[in-house]
């Protein structure tokens, strides 16, 4: 059976053995007519008025109103550019009613992440909004300048908030609706929470005993407390108007959908549960899956190992997985790997009791490691096999797992060239561990699954 493997460099061919199960998510059909999608959506909105009376109404009430219109960083694959774009339009609508380009701020809600540089803003964002001299600036969750005191959720998040968007007259969030495996969601009220929140609220809202919730998982809102959490600070907050999208696979539009803060994200992550959820009536024995687009770093690539989880069986099960570790830094932040290399060395139970621990000091993406834990607590190391051709052997040494490198050999490298031998190597590892051959696979006495679209498509057991 062929498989394709997706890399910056390109789409990876590689073999299968015959009786691996192919899983992919039913997805959404690209819309034949964005711009005018678009345009519909704002006209006629979900649970809000349309955008342009809203705009009109806020003007008319201060002359000199301003508008700050949030939008997402570079992870995440928002149709901002052009005139099919999500942006254009939005800037049209506020020109039109009475914004000059001095009275509207493009935010963008980088929560933890590191601020975007020009050229990447240029291409996330196009040259229109530069042509109008639109500002355009960065969220920085460390400058305590920066932020004000919007008030205190119920859980005990202080809402330190971007100033800029506080005080903003018109309050615009634009964002990209996919699965998320501890919001169930994003996009929505995550534009504000973490997107424009300070430093110290992260400490709540990605703080162990929310990681460690069981409902803190894809596409799950009610009952989820990071979903809940988002939501009270984003009330706090305040939003006028959002506009959210799903995209396909290919990252083109499949819906649009703006207005209320809380109707239409409800409305998204029902269109979005429609297209990626995968419904899986028994678990799997081994699990093959990959990182997809977003796999930058092994921080990152955390998503496509829980969504796995969904796929296979509760214990004794094996997990095999490539991904495209092609950033500068490819594992991730100091603080990551600290807590990554604390994961390994004591194993899942220890280290979600030393995070819950009153002596243990918040580190800044210690929830990223708490969700590999969430992997490693289901997987037993040998039974977890990771490959990313660019990491050597400094980056390896901490990762919870199985080398994958250590099946085949060679040099780090940028291409995904060595994927369909590590997938080889590690299938036949997981059946000589169990005793099996690969007939065994095509008698079905072992079940094998490939998830063909990663961390995109959620496999959700007994649908």
């Amino acid at each position: 059976m062929k498989i394709v493997v997706p890399f910056e460099s390109g789409l990876i061919e590689a073999d299968l053995p015959e009786g691996i199960e192919l899983l992919r998510m039913r997805g959404g059909a690209a819309l034949a007519d964005p711009a005018s999608v678009i345009r519909e959506a704002l006209a006629r909105p979900i649970g809000s008025a349309p955008f342009a009376a809203i705009a009109r109404g806020k003007k008319a009430a201060k002359a000199d109103s301003k508008a700050c219109i949030v939008v997402s960083d570079k992870t995440r694959p928002v149709p901002y550019r052009g005139a099919a774009g999500i942006l254009v339009p939005i800037l049209d609508l506020l020109g039109r009613a009475g914004y000059g380009p001095t009275e509207i701020l493009i935010l963008v809600a980088t929560g933890m992440h590191a601020p975007m540089a020009l050229p990447e803003l240029e291409a996330m964002l196009g040259p229109e909004p530069f042509a109008r001299d639109v500002r355009i600036e960065n969220h920085d969750a460390t400058d305590a300048l920066s932020l004000v005191d919007a008030g205190t959720t119920a859980r005990g998040t202080r809402a330190l908030i971007d100033r800029r968007y506080v005080e903003a007259d018109l309050k615009i969030l634009t964002g990209l609706v996919e699965s998320h495996f501890m919001a169930g969601a994003s996009g929505g009220r995550k534009s504000i929470c973490p997107g424009l929140l300070g430093e110290g609220g992260t400490w709540v809202f990605h703080g162990p005993a929310l990681m460690a919730h069981p409902n803190s998982r894809d596409l799950l809102l009610e009952g989820n407390p990071v979903h809940e959490e988002a939501l009270a600070v984003a009330r706090l907050a305040g939003a006028d108007f959002i506009v959210n999208v799903t995209v396909s696979s290919k990252f083109e539009p499949t819906g649009i959908f703006c207005g209320g803060l809380e109707e239409a994200h409800a409305a998204a992550v029902a269109k979005l549960a429609e297209e990626v959820g995968i419904p899986v009536e028994k678990p799997y024995d081994i699990v093959l899956t990959h990182g997809g687009f977003v796999a930058r770093n092994h921080y990152q690539a955390a998503k496509a190992g829980v969504a796995a989880l969904g796929a296979l069986i509760r214990t004794g099960g094996s997990l095999v997985m490539v991904a495209d570790n092609r950033d500068s830094e490819p594992i991730g932040s100091d603080g990551y790997r600290a807590t990554l290399a604390l994961l390994r060395k004591i194993g899942p139970a220890a280290f979600n009791r030393v995070l819950a621990s009153p002596d243990w000091d918040f580190i800044v993406d210690q929830w990223e490691a708490q969700m590999w834990a969430r992997v490693l607590a289901r997987v037993a190391p040998e039974d977890f096999l990771y490959f990313a051709p660019q990491l050597g052997p400094g980056d390896r040494r901490i990762l919870p797992g199985t080398d994958g490198r250590a099946l085949i050999g060679g040099e780090p490298a940028t291409t995904g060239a060595e994927v369909p031998a590590f997938l080889e190597a590690a299938l036949s590892r997981c059946l000589t561990r169990r005793g099996l051959a690969e007939s065994d696979i095509a008698s079905g006495r072992l079940r094998v699954a490939f998830l063909a679209d990663g961390p995109y498509g959620i496999p959700i057991l007994g649908q």
